[in-house]
């Protein structure tokens, strides 16, 4: 089986990404030698891509040995071990610069308002720190990250999330998938991991050693009844917000989870946070750091979705039991974070500007949310929608004839981006209905009825 994703959204082109997936789960022994292969319509329909980018990923694979060709019969995993030492001569095209492509409608689930960013009280702050008495902040700082930063993150955690920890405790970092291997690495070379499936897809490209093994998702959240069957002792969740079917876990299953990891050692739940800050139905859900008794939750959290994806600000928070360890392991690690940004970020927050920011943001979203929801139950009844507690998207679900393939390809030909739920699923189950995550934090609010009518337009729903 293939425990790999690909994003459509990275810069690195899919032949590549499909390459370098399918190497590493031959090279960590999850394919066995003469294991065959999807054929190349079977991978094309299972990852939502065309078969020319299947093609040009298996004739690399085939060029650097780690496949054989049986014609008429399809590929095999070659034994790797045993492989002569050759030249290779790629056949993967150069590199070249990636433009995205230009979509008049976006329903990206990764964009923001742009038009709500406080510019101007960025900018005064950016111009503070970038002054002569700031030049300390051109030698390397602290490898946690800025202390400063990290007293405003703790400071905040605790009003909003209910979480105690102390800056120690905590990690900053440039992005989730920076954060994430170090945490595994942490965790131990017997780590064995589960993940959410559909579940968020940069994990299972981290390069690792370790068989990710996959749990179901419900509107309940994951099953913690799977994870009990398994030898998994880490588990990555999304409890808040799950993405991307954006179901909350139960308080039931928060108090199961909890208990699964307390029953053995070195069990740990590595928490990511996403779209916390943003809930439109009843109250804030607790996170599962601030319930647990027993040191065994890592909570992961970014500042992508509360200000801007491209201040690649993301930081975990450790249990203390395990911040000896990471001093001790990372003694060489320097924050991948710019000081100067670090010091921007917390001169905002300790002033006040971001508890500002997210209450108006989270009345911007819910008006957006609100008006997706209206459109949908007014004049489409047949189309589902799930995930509507939090979060800047929502799922839709629908019968339809066409496949989701082909209802992405429909939409961007008519210049909408949109991605099928299909995409997030690490093995090769499906919903019986088409999904789709529906993003509308990008979205101008005056445009989205328009586009939504759009987009049903295009694929043939009917109006009510």
């Amino acid at each position: 089986m293939l425990f790999f994703q690909l994003d459509k959204e990275q810069t690195i082109p899919l032949y590549e990404q499909l390459y370098i997936g399918i190497k590493n789960t031959i090279t960590n022994k999850q394919l066995h030698v003469g294991a065959r292969l999807p054929s190349k319509r079977e991978l094309a329909e299972f990852f939502n891509i065309s078969q020319t980018t299947v093609e040009l990923a298996y004739a690399q694979l085939l060029a650097e040995g780690y496949i054989m060709s049986k014609p008429r019969v399809g590929y095999f995993v070659e034994e790797v071990d045993s492989l002569p030492i050759r030249e290779i001569t790629s056949v993967l095209p150069p590199q070249q610069s990636v433009t995205q492509t230009a979509f008049a409608t976006d329903f990206s689930t990764a964009k923001i308002d742009e038009d709500a960013f406080p510019f101007t009280i960025w900018r005064k702050y950016a111009k503070d720190v970038l002054d002569t008495p700031f030049k300390h902040l051109l030698q390397t700082g602290e490898r946690q990250g800025e202390l400063a930063l990290r007293i405003e993150i703790a400071n905040y955690l605790h009003q909003s999330r209910g979480i105690k920890c102390q800056p120690e405790q905590i990690v900053i970092g440039s992005g989730t998938e920076q954060l994430l291997p170090m945490i595994l690495k942490l965790l131990g070379d017997d780590m064995l991991l589960a993940l959410e499936n559909p579940g968020y897809s940069p994990i299972p490209r981290t390069q690792l050693e370790q068989v990710a093994i996959p749990i179901d998702v419900d509107q309940d959240g994951l099953i913690i009844e799977q994870l009990q069957t398994t030898n998994a002792n880490v588990v990555y969740v999304t409890p808040s917000h799950q993405f991307p079917t954006g179901a909350v876990l139960s308080a039931n299953r928060r108090t199961q989870l909890l208990k699964w990891a307390a029953k053995a050692e070195n069990r740990y739940i590595i928490e990511d946070d996403y779209d916390s800050e943003f809930r439109y139905i009843g109250k804030p859900i607790p996170a599962l750091q601030g319930l647990d008794r027993h040191d065994r939750v890592i909570y992961l959290s970014t500042f992508t979705k509360s200000l801007m994806p491209s201040l690649r600000v993301a930081y975990f928070v450790l249990p203390p039991s395990l911040v000896y360890r990471y001093q001790e392991h990372f003694n060489y690690y320097s924050s991948t974070v710019p000081r100067f940004e670090q010091h921007i970020l917390a001169k905002f927050m300790k002033d006040g500007h971001f508890a500002k920011h997210l209450n108006r943001m989270r009345k911007t979203y819910r008006k957006k949310h609100d008006k997706c929801i209206d459109v949908f139950t007014n004049y489409y009844p047949q189309i589902t929608i799930s995930g509507d507690a939090a979060g800047t998207n929502i799922l839709i679900s629908f019968d339809h004839e066409h496949t989701e393939l082909t209802l992405q390809t429909m939409a961007n030909e008519k210049g909408i981006n949109i991605l099928p739920l299909s995409n997030y699923f690490l093995t090769a189950k499906r919903p019986s209905k088409r999904s789709f995550l529906l993003g509308f934090g990008y979205l101008p609010l005056d445009e989205i009825e328009a586009k939504l009518h759009h987009l049903m337009a295009v694929w043939m729903i009917p109006k009510k």
